[in-house]
């Protein structure tokens, strides 16, 4: 990039930030390379924490989008030297971002420009920070109106019956279903949103159904004598949002790659993002499609009018659960891209257990921890937990397999 563009990129920065940026550190003081992956990372995460939807699956979107077209500038420009990767993919996020986090502008235009400032100036820079935008506008022009903006994802859904087994609003605040619209939206790779729909759930009074509901009955409940401390200390760190539990550990796996290509850790990043996005267009149509009632529904029905879960059910059907799909794509993703253990244990924390951190040196046991605390949080059957997992699975290893239709 030349010195007179790279005047005009950074001239949006205020003063004070623009001779920080500029002027280096300070006299003897030792610099670390900057990792271009971990900074743009951080700045995506940063943005939607600050400026994201009120959807999860579109804030999914927004990360699918902006690495995705990052990885084609990569990809179709692999010979290039490293200042034109590092330009494209900041280049590619940041117009990404821009375009749909705008009100996070001014912090986006400043990051840019610091990385930006780093690259030495030439033709590879102005290069490559041209590819990365002109990805990001080709491809946010292919996905305008896929149905996942938020008004679209909650689109009005009722019950079509009040009969046994058949979903309704849940206590306490009996709120409408969402995540309808999801089921109806533009997948990445699926062919279909019912493309990996499972098997329906066990009938109402069945072995399986009857042991499922008891399970929940005893270790959901609020006042449970069943379920231990340690049961519940598991419920409360994984009842948060799922986008926001796996973002550290996909930041673990990204920074575990690197000494891998740039373009091979900004493909993990756009991977996981396009998976888990298609993972909740698939949850959504099966869920809305057997429409089975949650366990509060049914224990207050069938067996005590006043039965309570841990937590407050979540305003969708039971079947399949959605935070199980999403940590079974998560796991099939960063399984099959980094392997199935890391090479040293990574800690992370919880929303909704401020101050808490978990330890692990795997992938599957954050699914298996899911499974498990969604019947200790009262809020979903064993088997739509267990189906759900499988469900995320299957949508993950479609999209690995399916990867090379994105990047061509």
């Amino acid at each position: 990039m030349t010195t007179q563009r790279k005047a005009l990129v950074l001239a949006a920065v205020p003063a004070l930030i623009l001779s920080t940026v500029l002027a280096g550190p300070a006299a003897g003081t030792p610099t670390q390379p900057v990792d271009v992956a971990l900074e743009w990372y951080d700045v995506t995460a940063n943005t939607i924490a600050a400026a994201g939807a009120p959807t999860q699956v579109t804030n999914n979107r927004t990360w699918a989008i902006g690495w995705l077209a990052a990885g084609r500038a990569l990809t179709r420009s692999a010979a290039a030297a490293t200042p034109y990767k590092e330009a494209a993919l900041a280049a590619a996020v940041h117009e990404t971002l821009v375009t749909l986090a705008p009100a996070r502008k001014t912090q986006l235009d400043e990051a840019l420009a610091t990385t930006l400032g780093r690259i030495p100036d030439g033709a590879d820079e102005t290069a490559g920070a041209a590819a990365g935008r002109q990805q990001a506008k080709a491809l946010l022009a292919s996905r305008a109106n896929d149905g996942l903006d938020p008004a679209a994802v909650n689109a009005p859904f009722s019950p079509p019956s009040t009969s046994p087994g058949v979903w309704q609003p849940t206590p306490p605040t009996y709120s409408p279903g969402t995540q309808y619209g999801n089921r109806v939206a533009k997948p990445f790779l699926l062919k279909a949103a019912d493309q990996f729909r499972p098997g329906p759930p066990p009938a109402l009074g069945s072995p399986r159904y009857n042991r499922d509901l008891a399970e929940v009955r005893a270790d959901g409940a609020l006042a449970s004598t069943t379920r231990t401390q340690a049961q519940t200390d598991t419920a409360q760190f994984w009842y948060g949002s799922s986008y926001v539990l796996y973002t550290e550990p996909l930041r673990v796996a990204v920074a575990e790659a690197v000494r891998r290509p740039l373009a091979e850790r900004v493909k993990l990043v756009a991977l996981f993002h396009v998976a888990s996005v298609d993972t909740q267009i698939a949850t959504s149509d099966t869920k809305y499609a057997y429409q089975r009632w949650r366990p509060v529904t049914a224990l207050r029905a069938t067996v005590d009018a006043q039965w309570t879960p841990l937590h407050n059910t979540p305003a969708h059907p039971d079947y399949p659960s959605g935070h199980t799909t999403y940590s079974g794509s998560a796991e099939q993703v960063l399984t099959a891209l980094v392997g199935p253990r890391t090479a040293k244990p990574y800690t992370i924390g919880s929303p909704t257990a401020p101050g808490v951190t978990r330890t692990y040196t795997d992938w599957r046991q954050l699914t298996a921890e899911n499974v498990d605390a969604r019947v200790w949080s009262g809020i979903h059957t064993r088997t739509a937990d267990t189906v759900g997992a499988t469900l995320g699975r299957a949508v993950a290893a479609h999209t690995i397999q399916n990867a090379y239709k994105l990047f061509r």
